[in-house]
């Protein structure tokens, strides 16, 4: 595999080399999740050419590249990854391409203070940070920088549009706060597929239980299942949330378990997790994304929130 890889690398650098001058004015970044893809678009404008390695509904922590990826990332003149053992599969790969070209591991930016560690994580750190918008700001900020690194003819631009996506972020943060603040206290439990909202639940004062893991390569057995059934009922906790990258499985399993036991659980909403809705909708959006997520889990734990979110654009 490394064989290849060097090889592919090798072509693809020569291929890049041998362009006019002309055809590289635009910036190729390739980035790996769709929250990094539509922060770097949004800051990059039309001085980028972006391409999002993974898709709505992918899982980042199960994503192996293709050799169509491998292509793509060497002949790239910038690469954004989150890091943080988000990409476990291509970790390796990323790492040794950081090695002959402009790679960046966006999320390690961000002091070590700052971020969660985990008892089933060892050695690492939750990854999830894109959940806090706080946090993503200072993402947004390193992102801008590498931009800027990588063409230092935009730096104008790329600084102007970052202002804007910062000025977006600190809305739909403000939304957030306000609407979560509605929830009340004793109903403050978000339990969905995997230990994705760390982040979300350390920001806005909630208890966060994951079915999984922080990775979804982590299994959910008999027992784990069977504890959360009894909290569901012990605790009079009436929502669970299902997550749109992540299978349904064990959250049906929770409710039937509930259910056997005479406490009704329904399903509160799907929450974006690791992956945002579908390319062209507001969803598909990292605004969108966090919109949805805070607007439906206000209402399905009985607090307020509009309808159709901050802007009044969620289409679920």
């Amino acid at each position: 595999m490394r064989a290849l890889t060097r090889l592919l690398r090798s072509a693809a650098l020569v291929a890049l080399t041998a362009l006019p001058a002309a055809a590289q004015e635009r910036l190729d970044v390739v980035a790996t999740t769709g929250m990094i893809a539509d922060t770097a678009r949004a800051i990059g404008g039309n001085l980028v050419d972006l391409r999002a390695l993974m898709g709505p509904g992918v899982d980042p922590h199960a994503f192996r590249q293709t050799r169509t990826d491998i292509v793509a990332l060497a002949q790239a003149d910038l690469v954004l990854w989150n890091g943080l053992f988000l990409e476990a599969q291509m970790e390796d790969f990323l790492l040794d391409l950081a090695e002959t070209g402009h790679v960046v591991a966006v999320a390690e930016s961000l002091p070590q203070e700052r971020l969660l560690a985990h008892e089933d994580y060892e050695g690492r750190f939750d990854p999830h940070v894109w959940m806090d918008p706080t946090l993503w700001a200072d993402v947004t900020l390193t992102i801008r920088d590498a931009l800027i690194e990588a063409q230092p003819a935009g730096a104008e631009v790329f600084t102007a549009n970052a202002e804007t996506f910062l000025a977006q972020l600190e809305q739909i943060e403000t939304y957030s706060r306000d609407v979560l603040s509605s929830v009340p206290e004793s109903a403050r439990v978000l339990l969905s597929a995997h230990d994705a909202f760390g982040y979300f639940g350390a920001a806005y004062g909630f208890e966060v239980i994951g079915i999984q893991g922080l990775s979804t390569a982590s299994e959910a057995g008999l027992k784990r299942v069977a504890e959360l059934v009894d909290l569901l009922v012990a605790r009079e906790i009436g929502a669970v949330f299902v997550e749109t990258s992540v299978s349904d499985r064990n959250i049906r399993a929770l409710i039937e378990g509930a259910a056997a036991q005479g406490h009704e659980v329904i399903i509160g909403g799907e929450l974006y997790s690791d992956a945002m809705g579908e390319e062209g909708t507001y969803e598909g959006t990292y605004i969108g994304m966090i919109d949805s997520n805070v607007t439906t889990i206000a209402r399905a734990l009985g607090g307020t929130a509009p309808e159709l979110g901050l802007t009044g654009s969620l289409t679920q």
